[in-house]
């Protein structure tokens, strides 16, 4: 394991090693803060018919790194496929251990969210530059277009629900479709006042809110829409 610096853009620093996958980064990182992470491994990266993952919140790993206090380099489950290093390697995406993540939550605890450079020791020089303002993280994991789910075979619909897509994770779309819903997954920005529909689902997702003003007007929009509905 290399030795690395984490870098917070308020200048804090936090020593520790790399155990993903070998490059500086900047960037949106997350930090588990679960002391103990690794052991359990990683699942295969298998989808459903309708095109969830069938173990993965997601399709991808979408933060620029994760930190974690302890990785284990062992793992044991009956359906381990591959360790946390192995996945991150694949996925090119750097991880760090050795960290007190007690300590760093604390300082996010107190300054909120902040972005970080994680830097190799052994290459000083070699300093990732990223645009921390304005960026919308919520843009980058929403879906381009519109996705269509619907409950299995043979299982009545009871609702149709827009759920307007800010990063959901894979098993909430399970859920509503295991209780007899049609999802309707839509972009972050997509204007859906014109669609008929039973419930509205708003999904949480990364980065700064403010950055998801088109997702507000919209829902602003549909709240009036209803209101002009109930009147007349």
């Amino acid at each position: 394991m290399r030795n690395v610096t984490l870098v917070l853009n308020d200048g804090t620093k936090f020593h520790g090693k790399s155990f993903g996958y070998d490059a500086p980064v900047a960037g949106q990182l997350m930090v588990l803060t679960y002391p103990l992470v690794g052991n359990y491994g990683v699942p295969p990266f298998t989808f459903e018919d309708n095109g969830l993952p069938t173990f993965m919140e997601s399709d991808k790993i979408y933060a620029s790194a994760i930190i974690v206090a302890d990785y284990s380099e062992k793992n044991s489950h009956w359906n381990s496929n591959e360790s946390l290093a192995d996945w991150l390697k694949r996925e090119k995406v750097p991880g760090i251990t050795g960290i007190d993540t007690r300590e760093l939550t604390k300082v996010l605890r107190e300054h909120g969210v902040m972005m970080g450079k994680i830097l190799f020791d052994d290459e000083p020089d070699n300093i990732p530059e990223a645009n921390y303002e304005g960026v919308n993280f919520v843009d980058q994991v929403s879906v381009k277009e519109i996705v269509t789910y619907k409950p299995a075979e043979g299982t009545s619909i009871n609702k149709k629900v827009v759920l307007v897509d800010c990063g959901v994770k894979a098993n909430i779309i399970r859920c509503l479709i295991n209780r007899g819903c049609e999802v309707v997954r839509v972009p972050w920005n997509y204007d859906y006042t014109d669609m008929e529909f039973d419930g509205l689902f708003l999904a949480n997702g990364p980065g700064d809110p403010d950055m998801c003003e088109d997702a507000v007007k919209i829902i602003r929009k549909q709240m009036e829409l209803r209101v002009q509905r109930y009147i007349s």
